[in-house]
Formats: structure tokens, sequence, C-alpha cells
């Protein structure tokens, strides 16, 4: 009986695989791409951008990791010593490592192009009064789409707001590095891109003209 349990588990996980496989579900190619080494094992162009936008450098590597540090720092409400993440992230490049401290960085898979066409606009957006409207309803919907990708754009800015570029794709997914700090990580029709120190928003295609 257990062997039969076992069974049907391995069988729907193979099912759950295929599936997202085929239906392109950015979760799980991001989770591929992770498992890859975070950013190591792809080949990646790195740009360097200093607080208002302007971009002072690029490097190119085809085994690029991006780590952070700690630190021990005095708690003195404790009493003691607490390890805490550094500002400062250490990007290793080839082999050869860059220490990273306050600059906006953007690691761009290779293949993946910004939009050259993309246009500053304001938005308007007016409700049919269908009920997948309804915040309740739209943000589960919302979610799920998000795991499996939607057509969405990335608009990137400096840490000052000044415009930078934008990446858009009919499958993007987004989600948050928990070990890397201020930085989120994207699937872009099956590309990666990470963002770190940079204010950006992602948004639904079906809000842009």
């Amino acid at each position: 009986m257990a062997k039969k349990t076992t069974k049907f588990i391995l069988l729907g996980l193979m099912i759950s695989v295929i599936i997202c496989t085929l239906t392109g579900c950015e979760m799980f190619n991001s989770g591929v791409q992770s498992i890859k080494g975070s950013i190591e094992g792809n080949e990646y162009l790195a740009e360097f951008y200093t607080n208002n936008g302007e971009k002072f450098m690029v490097m190119h590597g085809e085994r690029i990791d991006l780590n952070a540090n700690t630190v021990r720092e005095y708690n003195y409400a404790e009493g003691g010593y607490n390890k805490v993440q550094s500002s400062v992230v250490t990007i290793t490049i080839d082999g050869k490592e860059v220490e990273n401290c306050g600059s906006t960085v953007i690691f761009a898979e290779e293949g993946l192009e910004p939009d050259v066409d993309f246009e500053q606009q304001d938005i308007k957006s007016d409700s049919t009064g269908n009920i997948g409207e309804l915040p309740i309803v739209a943000n589960t919907v919302n979610r799920y789409k998000n795991m499996f990708g939607k057509a969405r754009t990335v608009v990137i800015q400096s840490q000052l707001g000044d415009p930078i570029c934008a990446y858009s794709g009919d499958s993007v997914y987004y989600e948050v590095c928990e070990k890397l700090p201020k930085t989120t990580k994207l699937s872009i029709d099956g590309k990666a891109l990470y963002i770190h120190r940079a204010n950006f928003q992602i948004i639904d295609n079906s809000l842009l003209d």
C-alpha cells in the first residue's frame, strides 16, 4: 500500500513538472535557474548605475554569481553581538571578485534585451463592472497568474527616480530574493533578470497603450 502511495505521489510530481514545462510556468523556470546556482551558471551582462541613473560600468561574464555578506554588529539592548546582513555584496565574475556597495546593478541574462521604444505614459483604467475586478477576486487570480507568468513590462529607475530602462515579455514572473539584500529576481520569457538596489514598477501590459 505504501509503495502504491509513493508511486502516485511521484507520478503526480512528474505530471506537475511536465504541465509547468509545457505551459511555460515562469515560477518553474525561475526555480530551474536557481538550481543552476542562483546567478552562477548563466551568461550575464552586469550594468552598474549611479544614484542618478548614469551607467558607469559594464561587465560581462559566463559564470556570474551574487552573494550577500554578513557582519558582527553589537546589540546594546541585548549586550552581545549579532550577525546582520551587510550592505556590501560580492559579485563573482568567472572566478574574480568585485565588492559592490550602494550602486544599482542590473544583471540581464544573455539574449534579454531592454525595450528601445518604451515611452513614459500616464495610465487611466476604467472598470467594466466585471466581478473579476473585485480586489478580493483579482488579488487571488493575479497571484496565480504571476506563478505562470503574464504579459508585463518592467520599468526600472535609479534610486533617485531617474529612468534607466524597461523590459517586457509575454510571460513575466518575479520574486524577492530572500538571501540577497535589496534584490529582485524576474523571469522574462524564460530569461533571468536581477535588479539590485533600484526603483521599479512591474505593469500589466493591458494597462499600457
